[in-house]
């Protein structure tokens, strides 16, 4: 009896051992392909977004996660056709796979003063 209670428990062990090492691979698996996403913080304040120019590679998946630091801007990439309005108090993911190289504007299209005309940026996409 004791022989086959010691086989049992080795072979309930073998198999959470073998369940244990498939989640771990595809958690590492899943956070690989999180770490693919670049992940950009831009903050957006009167006048400007800092960074203003944010380059990235074809293909390359990145987040630009916007805070606004004192009025709901927006956040237009027109090229992309990516528009968000950025609100003060919550971060503001926008992902994005640029698939050709080339330098896009983007702007703020919610009114925020003078001096909103020139609160630009550029993303330079590279081969």
């Amino acid at each position: 009896m004791k022989a086959s209670r010691r086989l049992f428990c080795a072979s309930a062990a073998m198999i959470l051992l073998g369940a244990a090492s498939v989640m771990t691979y595809s958690q590492l698996a899943y956070a690989q392909g999180q770490s693919r996403k670049r992940v950009i913080p831009v903050k957006a304040q009167k006048f400007s977004f800092v960074p203003n120019r944010i380059e990235a590679k074809v293909g390359e998946t990145i987040v630009l996660a916007f805070t606004a630091l004192d009025f709901t801007h927006g956040f237009n990439l027109p090229d992309f056709n990516l528009r968000m309005d950025l609100v003060p108090g919550k971060v503001i993911n926008v992902e994005l796979k640029p698939d050709k190289p080339g330098t896009y504007e983007f702007l703020c299209d919610n009114f925020c003063g003078d001096g909103h005309e020139g609160m630009s940026g550029k993303l330079v996409v590279i081969a």
